[in-house]
């Protein structure tokens, strides 16, 4: 009797570790459908400031205006950062490069999924060209940036497009890749509802600001700075922008052991 209760013990669990792995691939199968579905739209976008703002180029001078006045309080912080290396998230053809990081930064790499966003940002960044580093063709999902490398990592308008495991993923990347006193700078829309709210015609989504600031936390990155974005037009969303940095020094070896359990370096 107790060896039959074994075998479908056994029959039980097998079973059980069976469906763990086809809930996994459907997972993976559904996360690459989330990337894959924003990496078609984006290749139908013309490279062109309305593209890049999806229509409403038109706030491209307040937004930059806004992005200006955040990123100069920074300076003025106590262990503010230097104003040596910048990364450009999300680039596209490069207009928060040209300006604002540009004029303000010795050098500025740029990651974009994009190649045709990246190729026509060399006649649109113009007479900055001179000043940018490295061009990165990859999604953030998969980009790791060099370790202690970067004084400020600014990312905008992008990070709706990371689901959030690797929303985590990055985050914790990216405070590899700052320098002593770097910051990373969020600047996202947020709902005005406490609800993530989807939208499937470029596959992104849009976090309330409760939950960003739930994962900056599991992310173990402190709020230095949360400022919301003013004169846009009314029937947008809201928009944050958010000074981040770690909240305690990782050594090398916790800061591996973290990568390790996100799965990184598989």
């Amino acid at each position: 009797m107790s060896e039959n209760c074994d075998k479908n013990l056994e029959t039980i669990q097998n079973q059980e570790n069976n469906d763990e792995k086809i809930n996994d691939n459907d997972q993976e199968c559904k996360s690459d459908e989330f990337y894959e579905h924003a990496k078609k739209y984006w290749a139908k976008i013309p490279a062109t400031v309305d593209g890049m703002l999806g229509g409403f180029g038109f706030i491209s001078d307040t937004d930059i205006k806004g992005s200006r006045l955040f990123l100069k309080s920074l300076f003025n912080l106590n262990n503010g950062p230097d104003r040596d290396r910048a990364l450009d998230c999300g680039a596209g053809i490069g207009r928060i490069t040209k300006h604002l990081l540009a004029p303000i930064f010795k050098k500025v790499d740029m990651v974009e999924q994009n190649p045709n966003f990246i190729k026509n940002s060399l006649n649109y960044i113009g007479k900055y060209e001179h000043k940018i580093g490295e061009k990165f063709v990859a999604g953030l999902q998969e980009f790791v940036p060099k370790d202690q490398y970067y004084d400020v990592i600014w990312c905008q308008w992008v990070l709706g497009h990371l689901k959030d495991e690797h929303l985590h993923q990055f985050l914790t990347l990216c405070q590899s890749g700052l320098k002593k006193n770097g910051v990373i700078v969020i600047k996202e829309n947020v709902t005005s509802s406490d609800q993530v709210e989807m939208d499937t015609e470029d596959s992104s989504v849009t976090r309330p600001h409760s939950l960003l600031v739930k994962i900056f936390e599991e992310s173990n990155l402190q709020i230095l700075k949360d400022v919301k974005q003013t004169n846009f037009p009314k029937g947008l969303y809201g928009v944050h922008m958010f000074a981040l940095k770690s909240k305690t020094v990782k050594s090398e070896v916790n800061l591996h052991e973290k990568l390790n359990q996100l799965n990184v370096n598989d």
